[in-house]
């Protein structure tokens, strides 16, 4: 275990907001995590688990608590059933490391969750999910630590109380370490290729035939075609969750703006694109203090150099009042704040 006092966390995020905490802990183990826990120095000291820091606001530049990361883990087959395989991930384990390594060992479920930032621990926390998919529909389980008392406990997917971009865990960010993550994959997992970009994408390709490898290097070609990258320009991904409005609502909108861009739901509502409200009020390409909208994806706030956590915050808070008053959709935040 390496131990850090006032830890510089500007490299730790990928939003590259400058801000220090009191206390860093890099740990490779459960053990480790426990002997963590009960060392005397951090009594009374509030507990963060820290992912890839790729969803994360940091406001203060100084954070008065104990912050632990997992060091970098591996995956394991751990049962197999026919074409079914669960495997079972630690949580140091960087995501996209694991979506590559099971899509060339010919397992499926996830190929459409690719290069997406972060770590395997950190992945039910938002409930990661893109293009169709998100990482509720494979989890089967998951091995968590209370950062209060050091218990273990699994949790099955019904306790994870996954929503829309969220978890019991994110509502609780300072109770659990979630230590390794199993997964229900398959050989045969049916392809997620609706997605209009996907289709687009392989249509541009000339129509090769549809495999899992060819839809992980779409998503790739895609988002790193429309996302920027956090090691070119400081940013934390999409910071807006997409709103989702009753259909009525989405018909009122729909007769003012035809060219809306909303998914149906199953149970009649409409999930909006945040982007497309956010370009459509103006917003591509502003900046101020440091901070600014992308100029391609306007779903991504980034640092232009020398911005703040305050300033992060400030700028992203008028875009959803602007949002608000334009279109009557209000616009919820993605990334957590610290």
């Amino acid at each position: 275990m390496e131990l850090h006092e006032h830890a510089d966390l500007s490299s730790l995020n990928t939003f590259r907001l400058p801000a220090r905490a009191r206390w860093l802990a890099l740990v490779r183990s459960e053990p480790e995590l426990l002997a963590l826990l009960q060392d005397d120095r951090f009594a009374g000291v509030p507990r963060i688990m820290l992912g890839g820091g790729s969803n994360l606001v940091l406001r203060d530049h100084e954070i008065e608590a104990l912050l632990v990361k997992f060091c970098r883990g591996s995956w394991r087959e751990v049962a197999r059933e026919g074409t079914r395989v669960v495997i079972e991930a630690d949580a140091g384990m960087p995501w996209h490391d694991l979506v590559r390594e099971t899509v060339a060992a010919g397992l499926g479920g996830i190929e459409n969750l690719a290069l997406i930032p972060g770590t395997a621990g950190a992945a039910p926390v938002q409930n990661i999910g893109a293009y169709g998919v998100e990482l509720a529909s494979v989890l089967l389980d998951l091995d968590a630590m209370d950062l209060r008392t050091g218990a273990v406990r699994r949790f099955c997917r019904d306790e994870c109380a996954f929503a829309y971009r969220d978890s019991v865990f994110k509502q609780s960010a300072s109770s659990w370490a979630i230590t390794r993550i199993r997964l229900q994959l398959a050989a045969d997992a049916p392809l997620q290729t609706g997605y209009r970009d996907l289709q687009d994408e392989w249509q541009a390709r000339g129509q090769p035939p549809m495999t899992r490898q060819l839809v992980f290097d779409m998503v790739c070609a895609i988002r790193r075609r429309k996302l920027p990258d956090p090691a070119a320009i400081g940013n934390a991904g999409s910071f807006f969750k997409n709103p989702q409005v009753s259909g009525e609502k989405y018909l009122q909108l729909r007769a003012q703006y035809p060219d809306l861009v909303g998914y149906p739901q199953p149970d009649g509502s409409v999930k909006l694109a945040a982007g497309w409200l956010i370009d459509r009020a103006g917003w591509k390409g502003f900046a101020r203090d440091g901070v600014g909208v992308h100029d391609r994806q306007a779903l991504v706030l980034v640092n232009r150099g020398g911005a703040s956590g305050e300033a992060v915050l400030a700028l992203a808070a008028e875009i959803a009042a602007d949002i608000r008053k334009r279109y009557g959709v209000d616009l919820e935040r993605e990334p957590v704040v610290l």
